[in-house]
């Protein structure tokens, strides 16, 4: 429970972040100065230049994050889950603003780990190119000569709440270790519609049946269908097999008329058998996400301070508490325009754990604004029992 002394941090926080926030809403401009050196970006910017421990520098890490807006969110979760060890390949929508690319394209360009996807698509909510996206990202990674263990997938308002050293611990467990997360289970009834009829992607809008109740052909190589969530974390031999495998390739070819194939695809092909890193009795194990979704009201959580859209939650800051509480790898969604304290509380006590927990001397950039002339943050934390 929250106390009165956690709201007054929360209060004095938010009043301290007031300058820093609105330093962010500038940020497409200060990323464009063509005056501004590297070095000046991600000091300024306060990327995390070095590995904290050994242990996260000897398991490097491989995220995908598909972007399409708000480059003050992009800025924050990149900066949060930046480490120099790990590599970064972001997928910018094709029908984003050019100067939203270019900012982002400047971005990577001083991050010698990151990089622009070399193909884009024009993606569509519930729509193939959402999963094209991600394999693109996938082709990329795989020649990258870093040597990545597993990859986890973002998109713009996603934010961590565990630390890079925490998803390292995580992903090594004996749970996960050389296990693919993808929770999921087989296909229900109520799902059975999104793979059993034809569907239309209208490029850059939105997907719809085809037809008057097309039905498709049945999935190739006899496969069981599962449903899941989009989002998981694949070793590096199983995204081979992605690339590779006939299977693989023949049920991402299937799944092109599909309805939100994102959440059928991942999940179907880590049922089989032999798959590298393949979890047969995995059900929904895997601490992906902490999303509010409005149809679990009353039995996972009480409700969402913030405000539904697409029955999820968009974050409020009377939310953190149960985000901080669940632990799971990320948070989704946040929304800098409509409640923009919720995110900045949540970043000034995540890049608080992080800190605390490296085993290296911390530069003076790495802390965030606040963090230099307050102690709000240390009072949040010690109100969450962080």
């Amino acid at each position: 429970m929250f106390s009165m002394v956690l709201f007054l941090s929360f209060y004095f926080l938010l009043l301290q972040s007031l300058f820093f926030s609105l330093y962010l809403h500038q940020v497409e401009s200060y990323i464009l100065n063509n005056h501004l050196h590297c070095s000046d970006l991600t000091r300024d910017l306060h990327f995390i230049t070095k590995p904290l421990s050994y242990e996260e520098e000897n398991y490097p890490l491989a995220f995908i994050l598909t972007v399409h807006k708000e480059l003050e969110l992009l800025v924050r979760l990149l900066r949060a889950i930046y480490a120099p060890q790990n590599v970064y390949c972001i997928h910018v929508d094709a029908k984003a603003p050019s100067n939203y690319r270019k900012a982002v394209q400047r971005l990577v360009s001083c991050l010698p780990n990151a990089f622009l996807s070399s193909q884009s698509e024009i993606v569509t909510y519930a729509g193939f190119s959402r999963l094209q996206a991600d394999v693109n990202c996938m082709k990329d990674l795989a020649k990258s000569k870093v040597g990545w263990r597993k990859v986890v997938n973002l998109c713009g308002q996603d934010f961590p709440v565990m630390s890079n050293l925490e998803l390292v611990r995580y992903m090594q467990s004996k749970q996960w270790k050389d296990r693919n997360m993808t929770p999921g289970i087989k296909q229900p009834l109520t799902m059975r519609h999104r793979t059993q009829l034809q569907h239309k992607e209208i490029i850059g809008s939105h997907v719809a049946p085809k037809g008057k109740g097309l039905r498709k052909s049945p999935p190739p190589h006899s496969l069981q269908v599962y449903f899941g969530t989009a989002y998981y974390a694949l070793t590096r031999e199983f995204v081979d097999f992605v690339l590779e495998s006939p299977v693989a390739q023949d049920l991402l070819e299937w799944s092109k008329d599909t309805f939100s194939p994102d959440e059928h695809y991942w999940v179907t092909l880590n049922h089989i058998k032999e798959a590298p890193g393949s979890h047969l009795d995995g059900g929904w194990a895997g601490d992906i996400r902490a999303i509010k979704w409005r149809d679990q009201e009353g039995s996972v959580h009480s409700g969402c301070k913030g405000r539904y859209v697409r029955d999820i939650c968009i974050y409020g800051v009377d939310d953190l508490p149960w985000i901080i509480n669940r632990n799971s790898m990320f948070a989704n969604k946040f929304e800098s325009s409509t409640f923009p304290e919720a995110l900045d509380c949540l970043e000034h006590w995540h890049r608080d754990k992080v800190l605390r927990q490296a085993t290296v001397p911390i530069h003076p950039s790495w802390l965030l604004p606040t963090e230099r002339n307050s102690s709000s943050s240390r009072s949040f934390n010690s109100s969450t029992g962080a």
